[in-house]
């Protein structure tokens, strides 16, 4: 088993905390590293295993991911766990591989528009910089797994429809130049649960035996349906936000991520088995209520509570 099945096996479900890192991205203010370090050190407590933690980007633009060292440090500690930040260049590479991270995370935008937006390079570009990401890689002493997230996936808020043909001709550019993960991002929340679910169907015909990541957001309340929309059309690995954080910066119109808490509970009612208890990680929520007063949190979970006397525990 290679090292990206270990991390990301297509037999069971897996889901990653993005709070960290896509979570705090467009905030105005941001946890104290102590109290990120409390923050993944009780989710990891309720059973939470993957963590994007940070991007490797200039601190005097995003103080926010200062600290992603120290996070990543935290989490190469912690038995089973693992750590993945976002590397927009080469620098951010090279920075990222002075650690012992466990995964680099590079975007391919979907649409050229916001290729341009977001990275100021061409998507042919971006698909030859994850193929320089992956060199880099292999001529380090660490070893991470190189992530490629197709962000637009599903639609462009500069540039309008995105068509799903595209996406997969991406995802394949992706694999070619060596990544060992692909995954697709509704990066604005346009989608609906036809449109995740034929997409994600593609997307596993496309990788085989191999798992790839959906990325969703809430902008428009069909976050929960269209991850479970996925679930049924053969995705196994899924992103979530502590308390629906999150947004990217340079996509207008963006709001917060799925919830992970409500992902968790969607999980566990379809039968799949995510190893989280879910009163525990809700009540993370509290650091983010402490830290960040000015934030809205999202997540009916949190709201009505879990029913009472489930049949299922982690």
């Amino acid at each position: 088993m290679n090292r990206a099945a270990a991390l990301y096996p297509n037999d069971t479900v897996t889901l990653r905390e993005v709070g960290l890192r896509d979570g705090l991205q467009l905030v105005k203010t941001w946890p104290s590293t102590v109290a990120k370090h409390d923050w993944i050190a009780r989710e990891y407590a309720a059973g939470v295993r993957r963590f994007e933690v940070g991007s490797f980007l200039p601190a005097a633009r995003f103080p926010q991911f200062a600290d992603v060292r120290a996070l990543i440090e935290q989490i190469g500690g912690l038995d089973g766990a693992s750590s993945a930040a976002l590397a927009l260049n080469e620098r951010g590479a090279s920075d990222a591989l002075e650690t012992p991270l466990d995964e680099i995370v590079c975007v391919v935008s979907a649409t050229e528009e916001h290729s341009q937006a977001n990275a100021r390079r061409s998507r042919a570009d971006a698909v030859e910089l994850i193929r320089t990401v992956v060199r880099m890689r292999d001529e380090s002493s660490n070893t991470p797994i190189v992530n490629a997230g197709i962000s637009m996936a599903f639609g462009c808020s500069i540039a309008g429809a995105v068509d799903p043909a595209e996406v997969l001709r991406l995802a394949e550019a992706c694999l070619e130049a060596g990544a060992d993960i692909v995954g697709i991002a509704d990066t604005v929340g346009y989608a609906g649960p036809k449109q995740v679910g034929d997409l994600s169907a593609a997307m596993a015909a496309l990788c085989g035996g191999r798992a790839f990541i959906v990325h969703l957001h809430d902008t428009r309340g069909m976050g929960i349906a269209n991850a479970s929309a996925a679930l049924d059309a053969g995705a196994r690995v899924l992103d979530g936000s502590l308390g629906g954080l999150g947004g990217c910066p340079f996509a207008p119109g963006a709001t917060g991520n799925v919830v992970f808490e409500d992902l968790v509970y969607l999980c566990e009612t379809k039968g799949m088995r995510t190893g989280i208890d879910i009163e525990r990680l809700t009540a993370v929520r509290e650091i983010l209520q402490s830290e960040m007063p000015g934030e809205h949190l999202y997540g009916s979970l949190a709201r009505a509570g879990p029913p009472p006397n489930l049949a299922w525990r982690p």
